[in-house]
């Protein structure tokens, strides 16, 4: 049985080897998702949300593969970062952010199956938090990418460099939410060793869009 795996069969935006801003188009994808602000280094919102998430994540892939035959390799833990202000992205002024953590799903995995493994996980597990994941669908379109490694915290002057200089010099606009694919383990990697996405949808500047 040959397991489906998002970094391999979606190359462009899970592999990225360019260190500097380059343009990629993203395919629309669905998502399990559960929302929460704060700084994820301090909230317990936070660690509950991620253990809630992997919770269902695995129960759907077990689901999966005993129920459909098809097992796939449960994808890396992604998240959607926004303010009222940007600029505490590059001043790490984190208790500002508000989050929307996310874990992806192949196409075949339908709205029931989801809310199945959802209540099995939360009957199983006794999480409260599984009671917050959702389905979610995102479109993103053409966004700027890059692959950050290095400590989380390093992050800043990447982003600057995004907000002032790659998008004015590209006619481009932000168009969403800060997005984020966490492809290290921050428990087990030194953190000069951890590999981050960092993703921006954008627009070309003569469109006004407003980010979701």
């Amino acid at each position: 049985m040959t397991r489906y795996d998002v970094k391999r069969d979606l190359k462009q935006c899970y592999a990225p080897r360019n260190t500097d801003w380059a343009l990629v188009d993203v395919p629309a994808q669905r998502f399990i998702a559960v929302d929460g602000h704060g700084d994820p280094n301090t909230s317990a919102d936070y660690t509950r949300a991620v253990e809630a998430l992997y919770a269902v994540a695995y129960t759907i892939k077990f689901t999966s593969k005993n129920a459909l035959g098809r097992d796939f390799v449960v994808g890396p833990l992604e998240g959607l970062w926004w303010s009222d202000r940007p600029e505490v992205f590059i001043t790490r002024a984190k208790d500002a952010w508000h989050w929307r953590m996310l874990i992806s799903q192949p196409e075949w995995i339908t709205d029931d199956l989801i809310d199945e493994a959802r209540q099995a996980a939360l009957t199983k597990k006794g999480l409260p938090t599984i009671a917050q994941v959702r389905r979610e669908t995102l479109t993103e379109g053409t966004s700027a990418q890059v692959l950050h490694v290095g400590p989380y915290d390093d992050e800043g002057p990447v982003l600057a460099r995004l907000h002032n200089e790659y998008l004015a010099a590209n006619d481009l606009r932000m168009s969403g939410h800060h997005h984020e694919i966490y492809l290290g383990d921050p428990r087990r990697a030194e953190p000069a060793k951890l590999r981050t996405i960092l993703r921006q949808p954008v627009r070309t500047g003569s469109m006004i869009v407003s980010a979701p």
